[in-house]
């Protein structure tokens, strides 16, 4: 047995043609490896594969995840590790969507695994490829436990109000259409870290959570209980996103439909992969549009406008439903590395107890920080995300 990364947690989250991953210890939160194979079943596949401090890349073909979780496979035995013989403790898979059918992180048996494929439906673009993974990592590791995490599971308890949508009850409950949130994991870490950094009971605090990446969702949580979120029934709802619409009116749809003789499938991937920051100004790196607004473009700078106003909307939303607001926590790639973003998301706000330290909100760290000034009655802080972290802990609990 290989004591390099006994009882760490595999962590894999697999997509369309990619597959991330990280081995690491959950109760030290050391990150023992860490890598990710790009653009699987094309012919220029590659892989970046990083082992405690030293990193190797490849250029070659992995037709399919499970070629790639062999690859993966072989370059632990190049640093000496016999993945399969190294007590390994779990693999955690990040699933998007758990429907009304997972809650919680699940040991992963046939059962689970038909579960997760029946619905698929429910996000076509994201459960197809995570049982991919656990396909591929099951076929190469059959002897370590698996587990499914859930996006879903943290918002799985909303209050009937922000879960329904205003639709014919008959249809959706035989179509399971209503709001099931997303980034779950990432909303229930860092919400629980910003309660630790401010020595207060998650139980005590108040809080609006966003998280904005490329894709981009926001939470109001009270007392540690989210109440509402801006995704809904799949990723696409909500703020601005790097490629995706957001609120749109539904109206839109038929409206392509009729007059631009579009399809459903059509507008799927408008919607999805071809809107948001991109569809405005052609561009959804934050850090290239930010650096056309500084340059005077014109397009970069309605792009995040309209990124801002959805942005804004939402806060001053969440402030009125939570009725009181203890703390304001930004993460993930743009909330943790935008300085502007989190100035212009809460500019003006004072009145309302948010006041920024502008010193403060330009220092950047990986480490939880304090960005508001000392007497600014709502906290407001930058919490980085770990969501490898969170899965590799939550699966721990399941196979412990």
């Amino acid at each position: 047995m290989s004591e390099a990364i006994e009882g760490a947690v595999l962590v894999v989250n697999a997509g369309s043609s990619s597959l991330k991953y990280q081995v690491l210890d959950p109760k030290t939160e050391e990150v023992i490896a860490d890598g990710l194979a790009e653009r699987i079943g094309e012919e220029a596949s590659s892989i970046k594969h990083w082992y405690r401090g030293t990193e190797v890349r490849r250029e070659l073909p992995l037709p399919d995840h499970e070629a790639a979780i062999a690859m993966v496979v072989d370059l632990f035995a190049e640093d000496g590790v016999d993945v399969a013989e190294s007590g390994l403790a779990a693999v955690g898979h990040r699933v998007v969507h758990g429907g009304r059918s997972f809650f919680e992180p699940t040991l992963i048996t046939e059962r689970v695994r038909s579960e997760i494929e029946r619905i698929s439906s429910l996000a076509p673009l994201h459960n197809p490829a995570n049982l991919t993974g656990i396909d591929a990592v099951t076929a190469l590791l059959p002897d370590v436990p698996a587990v499914a995490v859930f996006d879903t599971a943290f918002f799985s308890h909303l209050p009937d109000e922000s879960a329904h949508y205003a639709l014919d009850a008959d249809i959706a409950t035989k179509y399971a259409i209503r709001r099931y949130g997303f980034h779950g994991t990432s909303h229930e870490y860092v919400s629980q870290r910003a309660a630790e950094f401010l020595a207060r009971a998650s139980s005590d605090v108040n809080q609006i959570v966003l998280h904005l990446g490329n894709g981009a969702s926001a939470s109001a949580v009270r007392g540690g209980v989210p109440i509402d979120t801006t995704m809904g029934m799949t990723p696409l709802e909500g703020l601005v996103m790097g490629t995706r619409t957001g609120d749109i009116d539904a109206g839109i749809v038929f409206h392509l439909a009729r007059v631009a003789d579009m399809s459903i499938e059509d507008i799927d991937v408008l919607f999805n992969k071809k809107s948001g920051l991109k569809g405005l100004c052609g561009e959804n790196d934050f850090r290239a549009i930010l650096e056309r607004v500084e340059a005077g473009d014109d397009a970069a700078a309605k792009a995040y406008l309209v990124y801002l106003h959805r942005l804004r909307r939402y806060i001053g939303a969440y402030m009125i439903e939570l009725g009181r607001v203890d703390a304001i926590v930004f993460t993930a790639g743009v909330g943790e590395n935008a300085a502007p973003v989190r100035a212009d998301s809460l500019a003006g706000l004072d009145r309302y107890g948010v006041v920024i330290d502008p010193e403060r909100n330009a220092v950047r760290s990986d480490e939880p920080r304090l960005i508001s000034t000392d007497d600014s009655p709502v906290a407001v802080l930058v919490v980085p995300t770990n969501e490898e972290l969170a899965i590799a802990r939550a699966a721990v609990t399941v196979t412990s």
